[in-house]
Protein backbone atom coordinates (compact mmCIF):
# COMPACT_ATOMS: atom_id res chain seq x y z
CA UNK A 1 0.00 0.00 0.00
CA UNK A 2 1.52 3.58 -0.83
CA UNK A 3 0.30 7.03 -0.22
CA UNK A 4 2.91 9.29 -2.84
CA UNK A 5 1.79 12.99 -3.31
CA UNK A 6 -1.16 14.84 -2.52
CA UNK A 7 -4.72 13.18 -3.17
CA UNK A 8 -8.05 15.00 -2.17
CA UNK A 9 -10.84 13.17 -2.16
CA UNK A 10 -14.48 14.48 -1.88
CA UNK A 11 -17.10 12.15 -0.20
CA UNK A 12 -21.02 12.18 -2.16
CA UNK A 13 -22.78 15.45 -1.46
CA UNK A 14 -19.59 16.67 0.06
CA UNK A 15 -19.01 19.91 -1.73
CA UNK A 16 -17.84 22.73 0.68
CA UNK A 17 -17.47 20.41 3.62
CA UNK A 18 -14.51 20.43 6.05
CA UNK A 19 -11.22 19.49 4.56
CA UNK A 20 -9.44 16.90 6.65
CA UNK A 21 -5.38 16.89 6.33
CA UNK A 22 -4.54 13.34 6.97
CA UNK A 23 -1.23 12.73 7.54
CA UNK A 24 0.61 9.03 7.62
CA UNK A 25 3.25 9.06 10.28
CA UNK A 26 6.99 8.19 8.83
CA UNK A 27 8.53 7.33 5.42
CA UNK A 28 10.09 4.22 3.78
CA UNK A 29 13.65 5.25 4.47
CA UNK A 30 12.39 5.70 7.77
CA UNK A 31 9.63 3.92 8.57
CA UNK A 32 9.10 4.08 12.72
CA UNK A 33 9.28 1.38 14.83
CA UNK A 34 9.88 -2.49 14.50
CA UNK A 35 6.94 -3.55 16.18
CA UNK A 36 6.73 -7.21 18.06
CA UNK A 37 5.83 -9.04 14.82
CA UNK A 38 8.52 -7.16 13.35
CA UNK A 39 6.49 -5.64 10.61
CA UNK A 40 7.85 -1.55 10.47
CA UNK A 41 4.96 1.21 11.88
CA UNK A 42 4.90 2.63 8.01
CA UNK A 43 2.85 -0.81 7.24
CA UNK A 44 0.42 -0.42 10.21
CA UNK A 45 0.37 3.67 9.85
CA UNK A 46 -0.73 3.31 5.93
CA UNK A 47 -3.38 0.56 6.28
CA UNK A 48 -5.19 2.56 9.36
CA UNK A 49 -4.60 6.01 6.83
CA UNK A 50 -6.65 3.76 4.33
CA UNK A 51 -9.56 2.80 6.35
CA UNK A 52 -9.62 6.59 8.35
CA UNK A 53 -10.01 8.11 4.81
CA UNK A 54 -12.86 5.60 4.41
CA UNK A 55 -14.60 6.67 7.24
CA UNK A 56 -13.91 10.47 6.90
CA UNK A 57 -15.58 10.39 3.28
CA UNK A 58 -18.24 8.11 4.54
CA UNK A 59 -18.85 11.02 7.45
CA UNK A 60 -19.00 13.68 4.34
CA UNK A 61 -15.56 15.20 4.57
CA UNK A 62 -13.05 15.63 2.43
CA UNK A 63 -9.73 14.32 2.32
CA UNK A 64 -6.29 14.96 2.30
CA UNK A 65 -3.40 12.26 2.37
CA UNK A 66 -0.17 13.79 3.08
CA UNK A 67 3.00 12.21 3.80
CA UNK A 68 5.70 9.65 2.65
CA UNK A 69 8.69 11.97 2.95
CA UNK A 70 10.52 13.66 5.20
CA UNK A 71 9.73 17.02 5.27
CA UNK A 72 7.60 18.07 7.85
CA UNK A 73 7.50 21.64 6.77
CA UNK A 74 6.39 20.27 2.98
CA UNK A 75 3.81 18.18 5.34
CA UNK A 76 2.30 21.03 6.33
CA UNK A 77 2.34 23.71 3.06
CA UNK A 78 0.03 20.52 1.57
CA UNK A 79 -1.85 20.73 4.60
CA UNK A 80 -2.78 24.12 4.56
CA UNK A 81 -6.43 24.86 4.43
CA UNK A 82 -7.72 22.12 5.95
CA UNK A 83 -9.57 22.72 9.24
CA UNK A 84 -8.01 19.86 11.05
CA UNK A 85 -4.41 17.81 10.92
CA UNK A 86 -4.36 14.05 12.02
CA UNK A 87 -1.47 12.47 12.41
CA UNK A 88 -1.67 8.53 12.35
CA UNK A 89 1.13 6.78 14.22
CA UNK A 90 2.04 3.30 16.34
CA UNK A 91 3.07 3.91 20.15
CA UNK A 92 6.33 2.14 21.03
CA UNK A 93 8.31 2.59 24.64
CA UNK A 94 11.83 4.03 25.10
CA UNK A 95 14.44 1.40 24.36
CA UNK A 96 15.71 0.39 27.46
CA UNK A 97 12.21 -0.64 28.03
CA UNK A 98 11.38 -2.83 25.32
CA UNK A 99 12.21 -6.27 27.31
CA UNK A 100 9.33 -5.23 29.63
CA UNK A 101 7.25 -4.03 26.27
CA UNK A 102 4.27 -6.39 27.56
CA UNK A 103 3.63 -4.28 30.53
CA UNK A 104 2.64 -1.15 28.35
CA UNK A 105 -0.39 -1.12 26.30
CA UNK A 106 -3.11 1.30 25.32
CA UNK A 107 -4.11 4.71 23.15
CA UNK A 108 -2.72 8.20 23.10
CA UNK A 109 -3.14 11.07 21.50
CA UNK A 110 -1.09 14.44 21.77
CA UNK A 111 -1.27 18.06 21.30
CA UNK A 112 1.08 21.06 21.63
CA UNK A 113 0.66 23.55 23.88
CA UNK A 114 2.46 26.11 21.13
CA UNK A 115 0.33 25.43 18.76
CA UNK A 116 -1.84 28.94 17.39
CA UNK A 117 -5.15 26.50 17.77
CA UNK A 118 -4.35 24.75 21.14
CA UNK A 119 -8.25 24.82 22.46
CA UNK A 120 -9.47 23.37 19.25
CA UNK A 121 -6.95 20.91 19.06
CA UNK A 122 -7.34 19.86 22.28
CA UNK A 123 -11.41 19.82 21.73
CA UNK A 124 -11.09 17.65 18.89
CA UNK A 125 -8.23 15.34 20.41
CA UNK A 126 -10.68 14.42 23.39
CA UNK A 127 -13.29 13.95 21.11
CA UNK A 128 -11.81 11.40 19.42
CA UNK A 129 -10.33 9.74 22.65
CA UNK A 130 -13.64 9.79 23.80
CA UNK A 131 -14.85 7.28 20.56
CA UNK A 132 -11.75 5.48 20.58
CA UNK A 133 -12.75 4.27 24.26
CA UNK A 134 -16.32 3.32 23.21
CA UNK A 135 -15.09 0.58 20.95
CA UNK A 136 -13.01 -1.03 23.71
CA UNK A 137 -9.70 0.71 23.90
CA UNK A 138 -8.23 1.74 26.87
CA UNK A 139 -5.54 4.64 27.54
CA UNK A 140 -2.31 4.75 27.97
CA UNK A 141 -0.72 6.35 30.98
CA UNK A 142 2.83 5.80 30.90
CA UNK A 143 3.97 8.74 28.80
CA UNK A 144 2.80 10.97 31.57
CA UNK A 145 5.15 9.51 34.34
CA UNK A 146 8.89 11.44 34.13
CA UNK A 147 10.62 8.81 33.77
CA UNK A 148 8.88 5.92 31.95
CA UNK A 149 7.18 8.38 29.72
CA UNK A 150 9.24 11.04 29.34
CA UNK A 151 7.15 13.39 30.59
CA UNK A 152 4.12 14.33 28.81
CA UNK A 153 1.88 15.73 30.89
CA UNK A 154 -2.10 14.87 30.48
CA UNK A 155 -4.50 17.41 29.03
CA UNK A 156 -7.13 15.30 29.11
CA UNK A 157 -6.63 12.29 31.35
CA UNK A 158 -10.14 10.41 30.91
CA UNK A 159 -9.90 10.82 27.12
CA UNK A 160 -5.80 9.99 27.06
CA UNK A 161 -4.68 13.12 25.40
CA UNK A 162 -1.22 14.30 26.19
CA UNK A 163 0.59 17.67 26.33
CA UNK A 164 3.79 17.30 23.78
CA UNK A 165 5.17 20.99 23.32
CA UNK A 166 7.72 19.89 20.66
CA UNK A 167 5.23 17.71 18.65
CA UNK A 168 6.26 18.49 15.01
CA UNK A 169 2.43 18.51 13.73
CA UNK A 170 1.89 20.98 16.69
CA UNK A 171 3.55 23.46 14.10
CA UNK A 172 1.15 23.32 11.74
CA UNK A 173 -0.21 27.04 10.70
CA UNK A 174 -3.39 28.41 11.36
CA UNK A 175 -5.07 24.63 12.00
CA UNK A 176 -5.71 22.30 14.74
CA UNK A 177 -3.86 19.93 15.25
CA UNK A 178 -3.13 16.39 16.79
CA UNK A 179 -1.13 13.10 16.81
CA UNK A 180 -3.12 9.35 17.34
CA UNK A 181 -1.39 6.38 18.26
CA UNK A 182 -4.30 4.30 18.61
CA UNK A 183 -2.06 1.15 20.29
CA UNK A 184 1.63 -0.07 21.54
CA UNK A 185 2.42 -1.97 18.96
CA UNK A 186 6.16 -3.78 20.57
CA UNK A 187 4.18 -5.69 22.89
CA UNK A 188 2.51 -8.62 20.86
CA UNK A 189 -0.70 -8.46 22.29
CA UNK A 190 -0.89 -4.85 21.86
CA UNK A 191 -0.10 -4.63 18.40
CA UNK A 192 -2.52 -7.93 17.27
CA UNK A 193 -5.46 -6.12 19.04
CA UNK A 194 -5.22 -2.55 17.27
CA UNK A 195 -3.79 -4.08 14.16
CA UNK A 196 -6.26 -6.39 13.48
CA UNK A 197 -8.52 -5.22 10.47
CA UNK A 198 -11.67 -5.40 12.41
CA UNK A 199 -10.60 -3.47 15.03
CA UNK A 200 -8.93 -1.23 12.82
CA UNK A 201 -12.07 -0.49 11.22
CA UNK A 202 -13.70 0.16 14.36
CA UNK A 203 -10.41 2.57 15.36
CA UNK A 204 -11.05 4.68 11.82
CA UNK A 205 -15.11 4.93 12.67
CA UNK A 206 -14.62 6.11 15.97
CA UNK A 207 -11.82 9.06 14.91
CA UNK A 208 -14.48 10.05 12.27
CA UNK A 209 -17.15 10.33 14.97
CA UNK A 210 -15.07 12.39 16.76
CA UNK A 211 -14.37 14.73 14.32
CA UNK A 212 -17.74 15.15 13.39
CA UNK A 213 -18.23 16.24 16.90
CA UNK A 214 -15.45 18.43 17.39
CA UNK A 215 -15.91 20.17 13.42
CA UNK A 216 -20.02 19.60 12.98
Amino acid sequence: MALFGIITTLAPNSVGAPLIALDVGHYPDKPGVIAASGTPELQYNLALAADVKSALERAGFAVRMIGQYESFGRRAREAQGAALYVSLHHDSVREWLLPQAPKFSGYSLFVSRNSVQLQESLRCASAIGAQMKAVGLKTSRYHADRVLGENRPFADEENGVHYFDNLAVGRAPRMPSLLIEPGVVVNPKDEQRVTAPAMRRAIADAIARGVSECLK
